[in-house]
Parts: structure tokens; C-alpha cells; sequence
């Protein structure tokens, strides 16, 4: 067995190893720096973050029920439709 090549080998794959950690070390201090930002908006916005899924649908029932009150304030019998 060639001990001098199985060392290079490994620390090479020891060097990719260390290379991907670094990577998703920074991609994880990322996504923390996006995530406070988020949450500080939010709050801005007086919703938490707990609650955010409800505030959703919410705001999709709102703009379905103004949608449907501009159609039916819509002249059809003028427009054609």
C-alpha cells in the first residue's frame, strides 16, 4: 500500500471538507442576517412572525371579496360582457 498517496488523498478530501463548511458556515450567516431582517419587518408591520400564515389568508380573502365587488360594480350591460 502506498501510504504517501493515501495521505494525499485524504487531505485532500479533507481540504473539500473544510472548504464545504466554510461555504455553508457563510450561507447559514446569511440566511440568519435575511431571516432577522424579516422578522424586523414584520414587526414594522405590527405582525408576528407566528401569525404570519393567518395574516396571508387574510389578505387573500380581502382581495378576492374587492375583486369581486369591482366586477359587480362594473357596467356589463355597457361593456358587452
Amino acid at each position: 500500500m502506498d501510504y504517501e498517496k493515501e495521505l494525499s488523498q485524504l487531505k485532500e478530501l479533507l481540504d473539500q471538507a473544510k472548504g464545504m463548511k466554510y461555504k455553508a458556515e457563510a450561507r447559514l450567516e446569511q440566511l440568519k442576517n435575511s431571516e432577522e431582517e424579516i422578522v424586523k419587518e414584520l414587526q414594522e408591520l405590527g405582525i408576528k412572525p407566528e401569525n404570519l400564515d393567518n395574516e396571508i389568508e387574510k389578505l387573500k380573502k380581502e382581495i378576492e371579496e374587492l375583486i369581486n365587488e369591482a366586477n359587480e360594480l362594473l357596467p356589463k350591460d355597457i361593456l358587452g360582457k
